[in-house]
């Protein structure tokens, strides 16, 4: 095994110019936005690797929870723009689930690390998939968001709000179109 660094800014997408869609101005990504992320290079199988462990590195210097969206949705990046705007304290950061790093973070989840059918909140104990993904994240977002997310987890049964999830997730690109590139 080895270990090798990368600096990527939002940890996931190679821009360092980020379009604040509030303003629509342009600002260059600061020393605080940048992630120093230390990948771990799996030896042998990938089934006998323990995805927690060789992702715990992601929550060494920064424990926010990270956010896996799929990059080329449209929906998705603006779902990404509408936590970002409404995230005012930073608490959320993000990754594309096609990265390297969101492939990763996707295995440590129990998902396959080609499985872009749903959003992804991974926190370092935990991870939330489909629409307990989306309530917790509203959990963490400014108000009047946790108290829908209160709200909505009497939902009767997880299934059914996932129902409502599934069939949004899988007619996205359908309905809201898709990029070329990771927007955000």
């Amino acid at each position: 095994m080895y270990t090798m660094a990368l600096v990527v800014p939002f940890i996931g997408c190679s821009r360092t110019t980020v379009i604040l869609p509030a303003h629509g101005r342009r600002h260059r990504l600061n020393a605080s936005s940048i992630v120093t992320v230390s990948l771990v290079q799996p030896s042998g199988s990938e089934q006998s690797v323990d995805w927690r462990e060789a992702t715990s590195s992601f929550f060494d210097r920064d424990t926010r929870p990270i956010m896996l969206f799929d990059g080329v949705c449209n929906l998705c990046n603006g779902g990404v723009k509408f936590v970002r705007d409404h995230d005012r304290n930073r608490i959320i950061r993000f990754e594309a689930l096609q990265s390297d790093a969101g492939k990763k973070l996707l295995r440590r989840s129990g998902r396959a690390s080609d499985d872009i059918s749903s959003v992804v909140l991974v926190e370092k104990e935990r991870s939330y998939i489909k629409s307990e993904a989306v309530l917790k994240i509203m959990e963490y977002i400014n108000i009047p968001f946790p108290q829908l997310a209160f709200f909505l987890q009497f939902v009767p049964i997880s299934f059914l709000r996932d129902f409502v999830y599934d069939n949004v997730a899988n007619n996205r690109y359908a309905f809201f179109g898709r990029t070329e590139s990771c927007d955000i």
